[in-house]
């Protein structure tokens, strides 16, 4: 194949008082270090508590491994003088939104204007993988047939299962959250680039977006690199489970196109179907399985994963990552961050702790867990 599938890892980090375990804002000396550290790689979100990191383009997961671990270090190590620490969930299980304040950027005080208070509630944070695939008419044949393994992609990944204090009874309510925001969810299919360019243009041209970064969809094209951009998954707390679910969306980019050279094509379902699974992934994470439409049959996770790893074995292989997308049976088997979350709090209830603070606590030692 001529496609190099290179990979790129952005995540969003919420920033906590080491002392109190509530979000703190990021002090302005915290992101200049961190930015000088890391060459850029460092930067705001929207919210100041948070804050994100982007990988350079890695021609491996062993490199995004490596990048990925070494600006988790720069951050925890930055934000550790500041009595600080970063966790890497979608939700914090106690604060409050209503409190927090958007960073004083124009591209943030613009976003805040446009979308009101629906902007004041993104107190979530996700991961984005990029795959590299130059060709512009190539990522818009592969992206409805991806679609159907993003729900996939959620059940594995969920970690917001508390919003407010409360427990939500969904695996990851960071959807819930982020749905309120236009041009999000399932992307429209588009039968080439250029009706693609077409339909977002005409939203530039009357200035109602700037570009397609304002464009959130699960999926999308990269507004800024040749790459098919997944933006689904909640954010991992621990540093493997990222790695293995960027490498399960690599080895499924790289089976897609090994299709299309044998001029073979994953079936395509309607976004009806495929929102279906999305909220099940989105409800119960891994719990209660999966729909699989070919077979009419709703499958346990372990089951879809163990068809998936068969599926994929020769782009792993050729990938060099067999290793990281077996790591992924175990989450099916233990369950998601939203599981463990939810297990230490009630534990901590149980010895009549702070059960918020505990899962707080929790967070912070699965971030550091593999640094």
């Amino acid at each position: 194949m001529q496609q190099d599938f290179t990979i790129g890892i952005e995540e969003e980090y919420l920033l906590v008082d080491k002392d109190s375990l509530d979000l703190a804002q990021a002090p302005e000396a915290l992101m200049t270090a961190c930015q000088a550290d890391t060459e850029g790689q460092v930067s705001p979100e929207f919210l100041q508590c948070q804050i994100e990191v982007g990988t350079r383009v890695c021609s491996s997961i062993t490199a995004a491994q490596e990048d990925l671990r070494r600006l988790r270090r720069i951050v925890s190590d930055r934000a550790a003088e500041h009595n600080l620490a970063p966790i890497a969930v979608s939700c914090h299980p106690f604060a409050d939104w209503k409190v927090q304040h958007h960073t004083r950027k124009e591209r943030y005080d613009d976003l805040q204007d446009a979308l009101g208070n629906v902007a004041r509630r993104m107190l979530v944070c996700g991961m984005h993988v990029h795959v590299g695939i130059e060709d512009d008419a190539r990522r818009i044949d592969l992206m409805p047939q991806l679609c159907y393994f993003l729900p996939h992609l959620l059940a594995l990944s969920a970690s917001s299962p508390f919003w407010g204090g409360e427990d939500t009874h969904l695996a990851s309510y960071r959807l819930t959250v982020f749905d309120n925001l236009p041009r999000t969810g399932l992307p429209p299919r588009f039968e080439s680039w250029d009706e693609f360019q077409r339909t977002t243009g005409a939203l530039i041209d009357l200035g109602v977006i700037e570009d397609t970064s304002k464009i959130w969809w699960d999926l999308r094209p990269s507004n800024s690199f040749p790459t098919l951009e997944t933006r689904i998954m909640d954010v991992s707390p621990r540093l493997d489970h990222a790695l293995s679910l960027a490498a399960l969306v690599q080895a499924l980019i790289r089976m897609l196109m090994r299709l299309r050279e044998r001029n073979l094509r994953w079936r395509e379902y309607d976004r009806f179907l495929i929102a279906e699974n999305r909220w099940r992934a989105q409800r119960y994470g891994v719990t209660e399985g999966l729909i699989d439409f070919g077979d009419r049959q709703i499958k346990p996770m372990t089951q879809l994963l163990d068809e998936l790893t068969g599926l994929l074995a020769e782009d792993a292989e050729a990938l060099g990552t067999l290793e990281w997308i077996a790591k992924l049976r175990r989450i099916a088997e233990n369950g998601t961050s939203s599981a463990r979350q939810r297990r230490v709090h009630a534990e901590a209830g149980a010895r009549g702790e702070d059960p918020g603070r505990a899962v707080v606590q929790h967070l912070i030692e699965e971030f550091h867990a593999d640094l």
